[in-house]
């Protein structure tokens, strides 16, 4: 990592943050990369289930690429593996967990972020379950990535190893109470009626909460 630990804190709700914080928070990024550097810069925005990666990757992403500085995001996600390979290893129910995920995979695509002009990778589709090859590109143009995923500073065997590859790192944190609410809202979004959605949350998003909660490497910045 380029940059050793600090906190930035400010209100944000479960919702987009508020303009006045994403611009904060693109001050800083922006100020803690190496924009004279020819290699893309990677940065990393990670966080348990339900604190809101997605919901601040994105909007990070524009106002950065606002400022002159062209981003995108490139979501872990897209390296689920699939339910034919998670069922006979007796993962399905615990899909989302790190054993889920073809970590080698991603570990490689990082890797070319850094060092491919042009870099297709894959996607999850929520709606049907599965991970889309070739479902997206960065291009040349793109000057950062923005990767966000939940076990990216994972500090167990082989998810360590990813953290030599972020030029700056971001740690989302949220309550578990929190997390506990906006994950069962979640399941309750998909259908599921309050007990199923309570129990889908606590017996496996939970479960990965906890686990990240107990083995993290340090990071650059924590939000908010």
């Amino acid at each position: 990592m380029t940059a050793a630990p600090s906190d930035m804190r400010g209100a944000v709700s479960a919702g987009a943050p508020s303009e006045a914080d994403l611009q904060a928070l693109c001050d800083t990024v922006l100020g803690r990369l190496d924009l004279s550097s020819a290699r893309r810069q990677l940065v990393a925005i990670s966080g348990a289930p339900g604190s809101g990666k997605s919901t601040l990757s994105a909007p990070l992403a524009a106002a950065m690429s606002a400022r002159g500085v062209a981003t995108e995001v490139v979501p872990m996600d897209g390296f689920h593996l699939d339910n034919s390979m998670l069922a006979p290893r007796g993962l399905l129910e615990r899909k989302g967990a790190p054993e889920s995920f073809d970590l080698d995979g991603f570990a490689r695509l990082c890797a070319a972020l850094k060092s491919s002009e042009r870099v297709v990778y894959p996607l999850f589709d929520r709606a049907r379950d599965i991970a889309v090859a070739g479902a997206a590109e960065v291009g040349p143009g793109c000057r950062v990535v923005i990767v966000e995923g939940n076990y990216l500073l994972l500090d167990e065997p082989g998810w360590r190893d990813l953290a030599e590859l972020w030029d700056l790192s971001v740690r989302l944190v949220v309550p578990v109470e929190e997390l506990e609410a906006r994950l069962v809202q979640r399941w309750r979004d998909h259908g599921l009626d309050q007990a199923a959605a309570q129990a889908r949350a606590r017996g496996n998003d939970l479960a990965n909460v906890a686990r990240i909660n107990a083995a993290s490497l340090p990071s650059d910045l924590t939000w908010p």
